[in-house]
């Protein structure tokens, strides 16, 4: 029976009052893949039972928790495995059905854990390390149960779809964290602190004989410590895989060309949107698991265990250096105060070439799409010589403020839960004050013409500026110096990919809402035409045919320069502050 939010959900004791029978014993926690030979997928009602059942089974060594309830009413829950009151010791959580129809983590969760707990496999290592399982995080897109749900994949013969209930891409949505489902994930992701996060998934794409992909943050980018950890942990990951059988890649395996084998392979960070991205901006080791689509169900999970057992046996193995990498990590990111930050890498020109096990193809002209298709042939294995761009670039760099952020009242109700959520620190003013700050104003802008994960994105160009500006009580102060300062730059700076401003959520700051009546302009230019300055800045805008050619942009000339136009068109409302306000509360959230 189930109980309230972050509640256990069994007890771990068994009393002599009920004693267990053969019908709860470990062959009672065998899945119906499992039964079905690897045919079929439970649905979300097997994932609770297993939940409850766990604990009778394996009683004072495993929990079943609530940690959220999904849009459409739905309990979600995760399994707790080792000592959880030992903090000092790693937690690895991992997680399947993000994308729901990419089941293969939650079948393969099931048997790791049950193996795991019977001490048929790893044996000792929850005496090392406490393990969190989350057999589906996207639960309402599970239960969209179909046949055709994933027509690029082998088995199961019914899954469940991609996104929620509300249409959103889980893994896209971990910086701006609008599902119900992800603020549940980070809230038990802040809970658990887990040194080591994996991301369960099934990848599409061409036909080819590796049969799993790995891929770590962070590996080619981030603070030094940790990212020595993230490559020893990956290769010892491709060793294992290799050993057991497998065809691991350490890169995700899409061309730079859809369809086109030559083109290529780059391998470059992901940005926080992305759950092995974002846990590596929080200082930890972030792990993205895909089994190959083409593959059957049964091996997709046997890989999918086989990279669990690599991953959790490193963990227990190198918990306490790789502790001491992450805070060492922490210290660093928290001592960001004007230095240049790197906030999106590219790559470099620099290629080589790298054996791809591929398969015999052809690309020929198809008389459905008008275009080359590329035809595979399954048969006849051969090595590919594929191009490889894995060196990594800064792309984005800016300087972080050498004290903070202000975030006004007026967006207050927008921005404070996300800084929550990613458990950043702030304070909020207990009074107004006057304080110099930068101010970021658009120039040019350019909305997408379409939405993408609800949003209509920006594009944009603007600059910063000095002001000095007012700021209401009851603004939030997010000061720079802490642990998540990249991840904080990431969801403040207007130029970075994912921040509020570039994901729409202050679209109003390039709408207009007051004008002048075209004869009142009238009046006001024929004044401002008697400065020089003016005059003479006009006849030179002239020179341009379609400004010439649109008496509303004339006017509008003169408009902009009047104190009646609207200061906060164009108006990035967060400010920078390279000195921090004087009166906060004293407690930092």
């Amino acid at each position: 029976m189930l109980m309230g939010f972050n509640s256990i959900l069994m007890m771990l004791t068994v009393t002599l009052a009920s004693p267990l029978s053969a019908a709860t014993g470990p062959a009672s926690l065998k899945t119906e893949a499992e039964k079905t030979d690897w045919k079929r997928t439970g649905r979300y009602s097997e994932v609770e039972r297993l939940c409850e059942d766990f604990p009778k089974v394996f009683p004072r060594k495993v929990l079943c928790e609530k940690f959220g309830t999904t849009p459409e009413g739905r309990p979600m829950l995760s399994l707790v495995a080792g000592d959880a009151k030992k903090r000092d010791r790693p937690v690895i959580l991992f997680q399947g059905g993000i994308h729901a129809g990419e089941i293969d983590g939650k079948d393969a969760g099931f048997v790791f854990l049950r193996e795991v707990l019977e001490g048929k496999r790893l044996p000792g290592v929850l005496d090392k390390a406490t393990l969190v399982f989350v057999p589906v995080f996207n639960v309402d897109g599970h239960e969209r149960f179909g046949k055709n749900n994933r027509p690029n994949q082998i088995g199961p013969e019914e899954m469940g779809w991609r996104t929620t209930a509300q249409n959103f891409n889980l893994n896209r949505d971990y910086l701006k964290a609008d599902a119900p489902e992800m603020r549940a994930m980070h809230a038990l992701l802040n809970r658990w602190d887990p040194l080591v996060y994996v991301d369960l998934h099934v990848t599409d794409g061409a036909q080819f004989q590796h049969d799993i992909a790995v891929m770590v943050e962070p590996t080619l980018a981030g603070p030094e410590a940790l990212k020595k950890a993230g490559l020893a942990l990956r290769d010892q990951i491709m060793t294992d895989l290799t050993q057991a059988g497998n065809k691991p890649l350490w890169f995700y395996p899409s061309f730079e060309k859809d369809d086109d084998p030559t083109s290529g392979i780059r391998a470059a960070p992901q940005p926080p949107r992305f759950s092995n991205g974002y846990w590596g901006l929080r200082n930890r080791l972030g792990i993205l698991v895909e089994t190959h689509s083409w593959r059957d169900y049964g091996h997709r999970c046997r890989s999918t265990i086989a990279a669990l057992d690599s991953i959790v046996k490193a963990s227990a193995a190198n918990g306490q250096s790789w502790r001491a990498a992450a805070d060492a990590a922490d210290r660093e990111t928290s001592q960001l105060a004007g230095k240049t930050a790197t906030l999106s890498y590219k790559n470099s020109d620099k290629t080589e070439t790298f054996d791809f096990l591929g398969y015999k193809y052809e690309r020929r002209d198809s008389p459905v799409s008008g275009q080359l298709m590329t035809v595979y042939d399954p048969t006849q294995p051969e090595v590919w010589k594929m191009p490889l761009r894995k060196e990594v670039i800064p792309g984005l760099q800016l300087v972080a403020p050498a004290s903070g952020y202000i975030v006004p009242a007026s967006y207050r109700a927008l921005v404070e839960p996300r800084l929550a959520s990613h458990k950043l620190q702030f304070q909020v003013l207990n009074q107004s004050q006057d304080v110099p700050a930068s101010v970021y104003r658009i120039i040019d802008v350019k909305l997408a013409g379409s939405s993408y994960e609800s949003h209509q994105r920006a594009e944009f160009k603007g600059e910063w500026g000095q002001s000095q500006e007012r700021i209401a009580a009851g603004s939030l102060w997010v000061p720079i110096a802490q642990p998540n300062a990249i991840l904080l730059m990431q969801l403040m700076e207007p130029e970075s990919s994912d921040s509020l401003l570039a994901w729409g959520y202050l679209n109003e700051i390039f709408e207009r809402k007051e004008y002048m009546e075209p004869y009142v302009a009238e009046s006001v230019a024929q004044e401002m035409l008697k400065n020089p300055e003016i005059k003479q800045e006009f006849e030179k805008r002239l020179e341009d045919p379609a400004f010439a050619k649109s008496p509303q942009a004339r006017l509008d000339f003169f408009y902009r320069k009047h104190p009646a136009f609207d200061q906060r068109l164009n108006r990035y409302p967060i400010l920078r502050l390279e000195k921090g306000p004087q009166i906060l509360t004293s407690k930092v959230k």
